[in-house]
């Protein structure tokens, strides 16, 4: 009993922060759709998700979600919801490989054991696009209309990295260390972001 007092009061001692990062570009303006993930300077405790599974679909020839953000080791299933046959792939330093034509689902879902950009296209239908950002932190996300995210994180220093689809070097990221205590902190792009273009999907292609 006392043992258990002592862990909870230990756990309870760490408190946490809904602490909420905004991004802006060169000319101060919130940047949206911009990955941000904190990772602590030192190990946490009790953080650690096993076996998480995620999906990165294709649904009316378009990857859904377009970017999708997994902690590191995570499985994504690529199940195919159209009428018609995909080819995903990827050519990405961190994670290679290939689905060949298939329909409706994979036998197994991909593991992303290495963190880093992964760029996913098809090889049947040019104009399809999209990116999966393995990160080494449980505390991530996209940032909305107004270039905010906030996290629920313990008190502490930690590294913010930003990535965005609209960087010149698609595998590149951007840090710096910040402290989560109980303000709010802001993070300005040191280079340009260039808006996505929409490719218009081809709706008389059969394959």
């Amino acid at each position: 009993m006392k043992l258990l007092t002592f862990i909870l009061l230990a756990l309870s001692a760490v408190k946490s922060y809904a602490a909420t990062v905004a991004i802006s570009d060169l000319n101060q303006q919130a940047v949206e759709h911009a990955v941000v993930w904190l990772t602590p300077l030192k190990p946490l405790e009790n953080t650690a998700v096993a076996n998480q599974s995620f999906t990165m679909a294709q649904k009316d020839r378009q990857f859904t979600p377009h970017v999708l953000v997994v902690e590191q080791n995570a499985k994504v299933e690529f199940p195919n919801l159209d009428s018609i046959m995909h080819h995903v792939y990827s050519f990405s330093k961190s994670k290679s490989f290939e689905l060949k034509l298939y329909r409706e689902q994979p036998q197994a879902p991909i593991t992303f054991d290495q963190t880093g950009v992964v760029e996913l296209g098809c090889n049947i239908h040019d104009w399809m696009l999209g990116y999966i950002v393995v990160v080494d932190s449980p505390f991530y996300g996209i940032t909305n209309e107004q270039g905010q995210f906030s996290f629920d994180v313990p008190a502490g220093e930690y590294t913010l990295t930003v990535w965005h689809e609209g960087f010149g070097d698609i595998s590149s990221t951007e840090s710096q260390t910040v402290k989560v205590s109980d303000t709010d902190f802001n993070y300005q792009l040191k280079q340009k972001v260039t808006p996505r273009i929409a490719i218009g999907v081809d709706e008389f292609d059969e394959y």
